[in-house]
C-alpha cells in the first residue's frame, strides 16, 4: 500500500504571504498570538457590554414601576390597618370543618376537564 505525504501542497508564493508568517509565528508562540487576543476580547467585551445590559434592565424596571399618581393615591386611600392577632382570631372563629364543595360555572365552549 502506498504511503501519502503529510505535507500539504502550497504554492511558491505562499511562503512570503502574511498567512504563512502568522502560521510559523503561531507554532512558536501559541498563547501570545492566539490565547492572549482571545482573552482580551472576552474581557473588553464584558466591559463594553455592561452598560448596554444595565440600560436594558433599567428600562424594564421603569416600565414595571411606572404608575400614575392617581393610581398611587387610590391604593393608599382605602387601606385598613392589619393586626395579626385580630386576623388570627377571625380565622379561629370560622368553622373550617363544615364546608361544601361548589362547582364554578364554566364559560360557554370551555372544556370542563372531564374526559
Amino acid at each position: 500500500m502506498a504511503i501519502f505525504e503529510t505535507k500539504k501542497f502550497r504554492p511558491s508564493s505562499y511562503d512570503s504571504s502574511t498567512a504563512a508568517k502568522y502560521r510559523r509565528a503561531l507554532a512558536k508562540h501559541p498563547f501570545a498570538l492566539f490565547g492572549l487576543p482571545f482573552i482580551a476580547t472576552m474581557v473588553l467585551g464584558s466591559f463594553f457590554l455592561t452598560p448596554a445590559t444595565a440600560m436594558r434592565y433599567e428600562r424594564f424596571d421603569r416600565k414595571v414601576k411606572q404608575i400614575s399618581q392617581e393610581e398611587a393615591l387610590g391604593m393608599t386611600k382605602n387601606k385598613r390597618k392589619i393586626d395579626l392577632k385580630e386576623e388570627y382570631y377571625k380565622l379561629a372563629a370560622k368553622d373550617l370543618d363544615d364546608w361544601e364543595q361548589k362547582r364554578v360555572k364554566r364559560l360557554p365552549g370551555e372544556h370542563d376537564g372531564i374526559l
